[in-house]
């Protein structure tokens, strides 16, 4: 049970670095400079958005067996890793509206930023293969306040310092180290090593 939460922790970390939330993060960060209320839609953007990726994720678990899970999961993680090493960039429609506040501000816009976005596809695939739902999507919260609540509340001298490129390299070196774990399990898994 515990690995239902971990695994999808470090994942979705990962996954987030360089990620657009983190940018939109540091966006509503420097424009409101009131990092509670901004955290506060995060968690609740995200819980909104991966369990309902998470119950498709169950739903989609339903219809294979674990050694083509194992397999579908090491192509999600390897295609992961190739979509970490993009840049991210922020679109100006995904700019918020400052009307609406820093919670409500960042709920739909974290919101609508995380709907088809990398860590949204991996809470999919993650509740697919582990069988308890709700730690996975505890995981992948835990994961995205990881990596986006420190961009909050240190603001734009965070973003302005960090080798985001180096630390983008690293998370999709880690993605493969997964992608491989996960073709071995697929391996094991189909009675191809023993």
């Amino acid at each position: 049970m515990l690995e239902s939460l971990l695994v999808p922790t470090a994942i979705v970390a990962l996954a987030e670095i360089g990620d657009k939330t983190q940018l939109l993060a540091l966006i509503l960060a420097a424009r409101f400079r009131k990092p509670w209320p901004i955290i506060a839609g995060i968690v609740a953007a995200t819980l909104a958005n991966h369990a309902a990726a998470g119950a498709v994720g169950a739903w989609f678990g339903s219809f294979f067996s674990d050694a083509a899970l194992h397999w579908i999961l090491a192509a999600s993680f390897t295609a992961t890793a190739l979509w970490t090493l993009v840049p991210d960039k922020m679109d100006d429609d995904e700019n918020p509206a400052r009307r609406f506040g820093p919670f409500l501000t960042t709920l739909i816009a974290f919101f609508l930023a995380e709907i088809g976005d990398k860590t949204q596809v991996a809470t999919v695939m993650l509740a697919a293969q582990y069988p308890h739902l709700i730690m996975v999507i505890v995981g992948t919260t835990l994961g995205m306040l990881i990596a986006n609540v420190p961009v909050v509340l240190a603001g734009n001298f965070a973003a302005d310092k960090l080798p985001l490129t180096l630390i983008r390299r690293l998370a999709a070196a880690a993605f493969f180290v997964l992608a491989i774990v996960a073709v071995y399990t697929a391996m094991k898994a189909s009675g191809w090593v023993g």
